[in-house]
């Protein structure tokens, strides 16, 4: 069975967000006879987004680039994304012409979900968080460094 749920019309609190039970009732035809039981369980998670920003753009060969972005989840109490810190986010880099993203390395969200760190490469750079038992996973959108 599957149903949607409208966070800003259904939810109005954000420690709904985590494991819920799915319970299953069993009825006798006569209703002498009645048994609910935990069928199942099913993660309800709060949306998240995470933004990448790389610069300078272009960059000389070997120099150091500002890798910048955001990781927010959905406030179901505010009806907005506010930043999710404290969080570990992975940086990945993929070079031109190739398909895959390996990670550089893993960073924590600061405050308000600010992302900030530095490397040495040109390429696409995205910004991935894996998510937790109450949010879900997000990644970005390659940003690309022309290296000059």
């Amino acid at each position: 069975m599957s149903f949607e749920v409208d966070a800003a019309r259904d939810f109005d609190h954000n420690a709904l967000a985590g494991t819920w039970n799915v319970l299953a009732e069993a009825q006798d035809a006569s209703d002498d006879w009645t048994d609910t039981d935990v069928a199942a369980t099913a993660q309800v998670q709060r949306s998240a987004n995470v933004t990448v920003n790389a610069s300078p753009e272009p960059v000389k060969a070997g120099r150091t680039i500002t890798v910048t972005g955001k990781l927010t989840r959905a406030n179901w109490e505010s009806g907005t994304y506010t930043g999710y810190q404290d969080r570990p986010v992975q940086l990945q880099f993929r070079k031109k012409g190739s398909t895959t993203y390996p990670t550089l390395k893993t960073i924590t969200s600061g405050s308000n979900g600010t992302l900030t760190t530095t490397t040495k490469a040109g390429g696409y750079f995205r910004f991935v968080f894996a998510g937790t038992p109450t949010t879900g996973p997000a990644t970005a959108t390659g940003d690309y460094v022309d290296v000059t």
